[in-house]
């Protein structure tokens, strides 16, 4: 009997050993189905204080969602190698903030889920977006990415000048040809400053611009390459009396916000990141045309242009770039959609906050509100050492160009899908070096389009 109780007892001391081991197993597998979810944000927003912004757009999105954020800044030129070797290694992060370089060559390769960009910008309402924003990044029935914001080129004039000599404003090449005409006198007043440092991506961007202006696009829709035309010859030609009418020497953005705000030139081709230091609001940007650097007379004196037109194209057109929030195809889906949807919504005016100079929003409201972000975005402060809102700066009538350039604006290449050879030809220059060339005289504008007609069709290839 006493073998038989010791056996008993054994028995029950296993049943009760199995019974807590298996116990807890079932709580380290509770434990880990409640493990907190992190995502990874990439980022090539990376100064300090816009990094300090998005973290707390984080927090926010935590406390509502219970998921983390890990925000990561990666340098714009070095996203497109990172992304590559990540993707290679299956180790994308969840989401990427970027240019919209990028956007269709990713879409291309496979590092882009568009079918989960599609269901948050059709789940957001895509009335709600500009329909410009989205077509830059059409894929078939699909969006590569979700657009986050924009700002569009500006043609940057004084228009107290144009006022005073009776002249139309800049809006084509017809009418700034006159005003370079009337205005240019140095080196007191250049009628113009033009991109023409090669080595600068601001030749290309103020480049594509005035060709978009006049119906240049580098690809026809079969992916033809479309380069030596009429109208890039007209624009060549256009171009060349813009660097004529501007001073000496490589020139790129630092030259030609200077003299535009030492009040030596009439106009000048720009960001909107300009806005606010010609109202005068930072310090290592003075206005140097008054007494006072930080007066906002020459902001009350100038003009904006967003669309310019040619004679090859009379309804013109701008230049326009956009940021996205790009969700990979490595991404944690469920949580991803969630924070581009509260970045876009709940976090959107805390998103524009980040520069609201230079950050417009391409989601106007929402469904209920059509403007809401609108009217939100005028009213965020602007400017370094001093701060004041866009809205109190500069009238409505300036604000709604400003947001209808996002509308005309454009890219070579990338309606038609081939937005690939665009990036082509910004990473090599070489169109600016060909241009550059034909300003200086070392060949004639038939051959100059022909040379960039053969350089376009070697990069398709």
């Amino acid at each position: 009997m006493k073998r038989l109780g010791v056996i008993v007892l054994s028995c029950f001391i296993f049943f009760v050993a199995s019974t807590m081991v298996f116990a807890g197993g079932q709580k380290e597998e509770k434990a880990e189905s409640v493990k907190e979810v992190t995502i990874t944000l990439w980022t090539t927003e990376e100064q300090p204080e816009r990094m300090e912004i998005q973290r707390d757009i984080a927090v926010r999105f935590k406390e509502k969602t219970g998921i983390s954020v890990d925000v990561v800044p990666v340098s714009e030129n070095v996203m497109g190698e990172r992304v590559t070797a990540a993707f290679s290694a299956g180790e994308l992060p969840d989401v990427i903030y970027h240019p919209l370089n990028f956007t269709l060559s990713w879409a291309e390769a496979g590092i882009l889920d568009s079918a989960t960009a599609t269901d948050v910008v059709e789940g957001l309402g895509e009335g709600t977006f500009g329909a410009g924003a989205l077509d830059l990044v059409k894929v078939g029935n699909e969006y590569a990415a979700v657009p986050v914001d924009g700002w569009t080129q500006l043609l940057v004039y004084r228009a107290d000048l144009f006022k005073e000599k009776g002249l139309q404003p800049p809006t084509t090449y017809s009418a700034i040809s006159k005003a370079i005409d009337t205005l240019h006198n140095p080196p007191g007043l250049y009628g113009f400053v033009a991109a023409t440092d090669p080595s600068q991506v601001y030749f290309m961007q103020v480049f594509e611009h005035v060709a978009l202006a006049n119906g240049v696009d580098i690809v026809d829709d079969n992916g033809n390459v479309t380069v030596n035309t009429p109208q890039m010859i007209e624009t060549l030609k256009f171009y060349k009396k813009l660097a004529q009418a501007s001073p000496p020497g490589n020139l790129y953005w630092q030259q030609s916000r200077e003299l535009y705000f030492a009040g030596k030139t009439a106009m000048i081709i720009w960001s909107p990141f300009i806005m606010d230091e010609l109202a005068g609001l930072r310090d290592s940007v003075p206005v140097t045309a008054y007494d006072d650097p930080t007066t906002r007379e020459l902001a009350k004196r100038t003009g904006f242009i967003t669309n310019l037109a040619g004679p090859g194209n009379p309804k013109g057109s701008g230049w326009t770039d956009v940021r996205y929030f790009g969700i990979t195809v490595d991404a944690n889906v469920d949580a991803s959609r969630k924070f581009v949807e509260f970045s876009m919504n709940e976090g959107y005016l805390d998103t524009l906050a980040i520069a609201p100079e230079g950050k417009f929003p391409v989601r106007k409201g929402t469904t209920d509100n059509p403007v809401k972000f609108i009217e939100g975005w005028k009213k965020l402060p602007v400017g370094v050492d001093r701060k004041a809102p866009s809205g109190e700066i500069y009238s409505d009538a300036v604000i709604e160009e400003l947001l209808k350039g996002l509308e005309t604006g454009s890219r070579w290449g990338f309606k038609k899908g081939y937005g690939s050879l665009t990036s082509k030809l910004y990473d090599t220059r070489i169109f600016a070096e060909l241009v550059r060339q034909y300003i200086d005289g070392e060949r004639s504008v038939e051959e100059t389009a022909r040379i960039m007609q053969r350089e376009a069709e070697a990069l398709m290839k």
